[in-house]
């Protein structure tokens, strides 16, 4: 198969490996948030590292699941993952297996995706089961967010089901990257997706493939989504894909179109240790200052689904 980009495998494997000082800083300062990783068993596959993030105290807390997108790892969404903590979720990010910085062995075969909506649903019988702090963590309140490759497996795991043979004519007429790193399908067999019906709600970013659920892959999905589109996206275009999306949910998500950004801007926010080639976006553009204001929004989607009124500070 093509390998996915190096250049932005390498990048992502620095960021995903040090995580950034002033955020580990910015924990202690706030309420104790405990963050550990973790091995999630996916019999009869690899494991699933997970980096998991829990505040300290606390019961009936609601949990998310973060799905990072093609080539990233558990900690590609570091600030968003530490915001929620500190707003009293816990966070599990799993790196999915043969689609991570380390491994890209199965980026863009039939099981490509197959396999992501799977670590997803493993993920979360080990949050309610097999993690210490299982039972601290309320089954109805659980969500998801994911970027990208993540977005689609978020929608895949509330209920989407892609059509795989309308890559290569997609591809044929109208080449987008996906283009790139996924080779034609033929499916001989209908792929066995994993719905999870325990997902509450789904937050989702630049969703790839959104051209794959037509005519009627989404009518299964009911639970409340956010999508957020980047208007300077040229690597997941809008028409092909989220556009796609935002037209055939059964119930119009809440939609958000960032002004200027790029693909690349929902990761996390550049530090010095990040790679120059994750922090190029578009001249003027702040990326900081927008994930200050997404990661509030993304809370506020979170706890308005799931009824959780903030507690006042002290």
């Amino acid at each position: 198969m093509k390998k996915y980009s190096a250049a932005l495998a390498l990048a992502l494997a620095a960021i995903s490996a040090t995580p950034p000082t002033a955020a580990k800083a910015e924990i202690a300062a706030t309420i104790p948030i405990k963050v550990t990783p973790a091995s999630v068993g996916d019999p009869g596959y690899a494991a699933i590292p997970v980096v998991i993030w829990a505040p300290s105290t606390g019961t009936g807390l609601p949990l998310v699941v973060i799905s990072h997108g093609t080539g990233g790892g558990a900690l590609s969404h570091v600030d968003t993952a530490q915001a929620l903590a500190e707003a009293g979720f816990v966070v599990v990010a799993p790196m999915h297996p043969g689609d991570n910085f380390q491994d890209d062995s199965n980026v863009g075969k039939p099981a490509w995706f197959v396999d992501r909506s799977r670590h997803v649903s493993k993920v979360i019988d080990h949050m309610l089961s097999g993690w210490e702090g299982h039972a601290r963590i309320a089954p109805g309140k659980i969500g998801i967010y994911g970027l990208s490759a993540g977005a689609t497996t978020a929608l895949i795991t509330i209920g989407g089901e892609p059509d795989l043979a309308r890559i290569a004519p997609h591809c044929a007429a109208s080449p987008e990257f996906v283009c790139r790193i996924m080779a034609p399908q033929t499916v001989t067999t209908p792929p066995v997706w994993t719905h999870d019906a325990r997902i509450a709600a789904a937050v989702i970013a630049a969703p790839g493939i959104g051209f794959a659920f037509e005519p009627a892959g989404l009518t299964k999905v009911r639970v409340p989504i956010q999508l957020w589109v980047g208007s300077a996206d040229e690597t997941v275009p809008f028409k092909s894909n989220a556009a796609i999306v935002q037209r055939l949910l059964p119930k119009p998500p809440e939609f958000h179109s960032v002004s200027d950004a790029v693909h690349l801007s929902f990761l996390a926010p550049c530090t010095p240790e990040t790679p120059p080639f994750l922090c190029q976006d578009k001249p003027g553009f702040d990326r900081r200052a927008f994930h200050n204001s997404f990661n509030k929004s993304v809370i506020a989607f979170f706890r308005q689904q799931f009824r959780i009124t903030p507690k006042a500070k002290p």
